[in-house]
């Protein structure tokens, strides 16, 4: 099988080794250095393969164990694109001469007595691979004859064969080995309290035919000169998506959040819509970019182009923000119901004990995830797993911040309690030396790291260490009550005040991570138009399962200009409250997913971002497929908007109000208010209508003064209705509360009710009609003035016109 090309180099120094994790190639001696901890494994081989499918290993190398249980070795002829993996022994499996690929020789158990999986018939992918040549629900394991029962163990029937016999060598998924210098540009070191965050899926970005035409679209809005056509070939990709770099600087956005670019277990390939998993949040390498998202696919290609695509995006200023998948694995749990049988290809295979959280009967435990499996984060491995990962994805392919997804898990001790002690495995550890150890490294190198801090078992939000962000559910879940008339006034209230009473051991109101909508649950413009999900309707914009009931909105009583108005109010309010705003990619236009809150599994044209919307006064009357028109259609949600037909008033507004809270710093604070007028800092003061004292708890009409002359920024009167009839605001003056003074004047410059629609709700400072005494501001209505004189910044700022 094996000829000279490839030979070991030094293979007796390999137990005495350093070389890192994973698989690292030095060009000048041309060896590559391999190294896998597998610490209960009795023996692991290495093996190189000439191609990534239908092909058997052309050369098999036994490694070294080092006494920390690592596996090492250095071969001589291995460089970039070589494709390789791994068999494992264990005790439940012994070490018989007699073995071949897809021989029970040496088998004993399904399971050693710590729960590890051991089986030399099933390949595994290198845990710290830089790229991954397929994943097991490819369709091109399919074409090859197999499918993901090939990768199972135990003693159930695949095809005729007891599954732990089954060889998976010619379909198993391969490690790539790469060497690649891509620069990926100049961190940009934005100020926490500066951010404003773009959340995005790589492939929504440019997937639809309309981001070819997406700089002809922009052509008549002013700041968008730099945002060119994306080429055909490069839409849905990592190239396509730097397209948007100039666009999001124009917009106003510091960082773009990515939904999962790690290479994840998914049947969506290309335009193609599978079965499941289009978001992303199955990893099969914490370490590898996902291949699908790259134009170029050969070895190294995707590590090249994410690098190019994250020094686009440095150019113009933009952090690139990861969200990362720690909490569970794409390998799944136990099949039929089976505790000896499960389908590993990677981490499992290796060391199931030490990856997973396993019952004492050494059952898969996923009740946090609700994901067939969750990490066990008692043990180093997961957590230098972690740290590695971040660590990798930061230094070497440039990103500037990551988002953790069911962070909770990562804070998680399970081998602190007994195995049947699940109120105690269930409990949370601020001080977990993980969650430490990630704010650390964030401190260390200025980077930020943001959790969502909740899962199946707990709600977190507010509790973790100094140092981390996190989504803040419950800004979400207050401003949406509010917002739709509910009356949670106190509520209301703290949230737009930053949250202090959650956040106020940590360093500041920037760490709220403030949003009313994400990737899962309703788009901005479905929120004000249904009253229930959708998520069972025919393609393209289903049919697709979960989704929360619990989704705070309402439809508008399907009136489409009150739904505009209550949009601009969705949109409005995060960017005026303290800590930092998140919206996601097409709420900017009035996206719709027809409903849908939960397409995790839809890679569909009804899905993919629509950029000619935010060229039309009526977005959601254009065709779903521009080359089908009849096909299919959106639910008309938005009408037909106060506009000329190529001005999308939404986005127009959206964009004001993005660059106002750019532009001024009182809507950019690190810290919380004192209470007091015009001092060194901004206070966020609230009254009744008439000014006579505070709102009451359950008022649904409030003035909120935000003072932010102390510091050099513009004070504020924000006028919130979400009342069936106008209401009268008293504006305060200098016998009042000194606001303004006597050289400024309150200029109107934003108020969304419908009769505004025609100016985009939103004047220049220099523009609004200077207010005396009262305003009336319209049912489900919000009105902002800024108090404003011609020697103010903002006065005369061309960014807001």
């Amino acid at each position: 099988m094996q000829d000279d090309s490839i030979t070991p180099f030094a293979p007796e120094v390999w137990s005495l080794g350093g070389w890192p994790l994973g698989a690292t190639y030095d060009q000048q001696k041309d060896i590559t250095s391999f190294a896998v901890y597998a610490p209960a494994a009795t023996r692991v081989i290495l093996e190189i393969y000439a191609e990534a499918l239908d092909a058997d290993a052309s050369h098999r190398f036994d490694t070294v164990k080092a006494q920390n249980g690592t596996w090492r070795a250095q071969l001589v002829g291995v460089g970039p694109g070589a494709y390789y993996a791994y068999r494992c022994w264990g005790s439940n499996w012994e070490i018989d001469p007699d073995w071949r690929p897809g021989s029970v020789a040496g088998f004993i158990s399904d399971r050693d007595d710590e729960g590890n999986h051991f089986n030399p018939n099933k390949v595994l992918l290198d845990p710290y691979a830089r790229e991954v040549s397929h994943v097991p629900l490819s369709p091109a394991i399919k074409a090859s004859g197999a499918d993901v029962g090939v990768f199972a163990t135990g003693g159930g029937d695949y095809r005729g064969r007891v599954r732990r016999a089954v060889d998976s060598g010619r379909y198993a998924p391969k490690g790539v080995v790469i060497h690649d210098q891509t620069p990926t540009g100049e961190y940009p070191k934005r100020e926490p309290q500066d951010v404003m965050i773009y959340e995005a899926h790589v492939k929504n970005l440019t997937m639809h035919p309309s981001a070819c035409r997406l700089g002809d679209l922009l052509s008549g809005e002013k700041s968008f000169d730099e945002v060119k056509n994306v080429p055909e070939e490069l839409r849905g990709t990592y190239a396509g998506a730097a397209y948007l770099a100039p666009y999001l600087k124009a917009l106003g956005f510091t960082s773009i959040e990515l939904l999962p670019v790690h290479e994840t277990n998914s049947d969506q390939h290309g335009d193609t819509n599978g079965t499941t998993n289009f978001w992303g949040y199955q990893t099969i390498g914490f370490f590898a970019p996902n291949r699908d998202y790259s134009f170029d696919k050969s070895p190294c290609g995707p590590t090249r182009e994410f690098k190019q695509m994250v020094s686009a995006f440095h150019e113009q200023g933009i952090e690139v923000y990861l969200d990362v998948v720690y909490n569970h694995t794409s390998e799944g749990g136990n099949w039929d119901n089976d505790v000896d049988s499960a389908a590993f290809c990677s981490f499992g295979g290796f060391a199931t004990s030490l990856y997973y959280d396993l019952t004492a009967d050494g059952w898969i435990v996923d009740d946090a995830t609700g994901s067939s499996n969750q990490t066990n984060f008692s043990h180093r491995l997961m957590c230098d797993l972690v740290m590695d990962s971040l660590s990798y994805w930061h230094k070497v392919m440039g990103v500037d911040g990551f988002r953790f997804d069911l962070a909770t898990v990562l804070g998680r001790f399970p081998a602190a309690s007994d195995k049947e002690d699940w109120g105690g495995r269930r409990r949370f550890y601020k001080a977990h030396p993980l969650l430490r150890e990630v704010a650390d490294f964030a401190d260390q190198q200025d980077i930020e790291v943001i959790a969502e801090a909740w899962d199946l078992w707990g709600y977190e939000v507010g509790n973790f260490p100094s140092g981390w962000g996190e989504w803040n559910g419950r800004f979400r879940d207050t401003m949406r009550h509010y917002l739709k008339g509910d009356g949670n006034t106190r509520a209301f209230m703290d949230l737009l005040n930053g949250d202090w009473l959650h956040f106020n051991d940590n360093a500041g109101p920037q760490k709220s991570i403030n949003f009313l909508t994400a990737h899962d649950g309703f788009t901005m413009f479905d929120l004000v138009s249904f009253n229930e999900k959708d998520n069972h309707q025919p393609f393209p914009f289903g049919p697709s399962d979960g989704g929360t009931d619990a989704n705070v909105s309402w439809d508008s009583g399907g009136n489409q200009e009150l739904r505009r108005a209550r949009w601009r109010n969705n949109w409005l309010i995060p960017m005026m409250a303290r800590g930092v705003p998140m919206v996601v990619s097409g709420d900017e236009y009035g996206r719709t997913q027809n409903g849908n809150n939960n397409p995790w599994s839809l890679n569909t044209i009804g899905m993919w971002n629509n950029w000619a919307m935010l060229a039309s006064n009526a977005p959601t009357q254009l065709p779903v497929d521009p080359d089908n028109p009849d096909a299919y259609a959106y639910f008309d949600v938005v009408g037909t908007c106060d506009a000329d037909p190529g001005v999308n008033p939404l986005f127009r507004f959206a964009q004001y109000v993005t660059r106002l809270r750019a532009l001024d710093p009182t809507l950019r604070q690190k810290a919380w208010g004192d209470g007091k007028l015009d001092s060194d800092n901004v206070s966020y003061l609230y009254y009744r209508p008439d000014l006579e004292g505070p709102p009451g708890p359950t008022d649904r009409q409030v003035t909120v003064l935000i003072n932010g002359t102390g510091i050099g920024g513009t004070d504020y009167l924000v006028m919130v209705n979400m009342y069936t009839k106008p209401a009268a605001f008293r504006l305060p003056d200098v016998t009042g509360l000194q606001l303004p003074t006597p050289t400024l004047s309150w200029h109107r410059i934003i108020d969304t009710a419908p009769w505004a629609e025609q100016y985009d709700n939103s004047w220049a400072p220099a523009d609004g009609e200077v207010i005396v005494d009262k305003y009336s501001v319209e049912p489900w209505s919000i009105a902002v003035l800024a108090a404003a004189s011609d020697e103010s910044p903002l006065f005369k700022d061309r960014r807001l016109c």
